[in-house]
């Protein structure tokens, strides 16, 4: 049973999987606020292309190597980005990011995911906004959080990845930003490595 994480929630990931996990997708979900239309008629949603990335951290906070659409895959080929989805629309997992936790380098302590706004739309209008964190093997979703708060932000640290004595776990930041790019959050970030 996937666990509904808070701002702020800390979990290990194996306790919640029931298992150790050895791969893990890191989804990001959207859509498009719908306008009114005239008298419910032509309503329609503009096409808002949010960006998930992948920031790879060692112990002392410095940035190792990013994972986006402009690099889909880390150089130690532990981390792939499926590819850069520019509307949100479709059903399920607009943008998916999948991570061999048995193969990332052991100097990465931390992998921080982020969302951005590319087309500069704010999350006031977006909707429906979720990352989940999914068990690769057997495809069952172990934990979501809700990124949709209503704001001028354009861009949200979704959640943190991290070792913690010899396990893995999921820390659901949920800050909001600024910017189309992770490059803008990076200094945001480094407070929660």
């Amino acid at each position: 049973m996937s666990v509904n994480l808070s701002k702020g929630q800390k979990i290990s990931l194996d306790k919640e999987a029931g298992t150790g996990l050895s791969k893990i997708i890191m989804g990001l979900g959207w859509d498009a606020v719908k306008s009114k239309g005239f008298l419910g008629f032509g309503r329609s949603a503009p096409e808002i292309d949010l960006d998930a990335s992948c920031l790879l951290f060692d112990e002392a906070g410095n940035l190792l190597d990013t994972v986006w659409f402009r690099q889909l895959g880390s150089r130690d080929g532990s981390i792939v980005h499926t590819g850069d989805n520019r509307t949100g629309a479709g059903d399920g997992d607009d943008e998916q990011i999948i991570v061999d936790l048995a193969h990332v380098p052991a100097n990465v302590k931390s992998l921080v995911f982020t969302v951005n706004s590319f087309t500069g739309q704010d999350f006031s209008q977006i909707e429906n906004a979720t990352c989940r964190l999914v068990d690769a093997a057997s495809n069952k979703e172990v934990a979501r959080f809700n990124l949709t708060m209503t704001g001028g932000h354009t861009a949200q640290i979704m959640a943190k990845v991290y070792r913690h004595n010899g396990e893995w776990k999921m820390h659901a930041i949920g800050e909001a930003g600024s910017g189309r790019t992770f490059n803008d959050l990076l200094p945001q970030i480094t407070p929660h490595l």
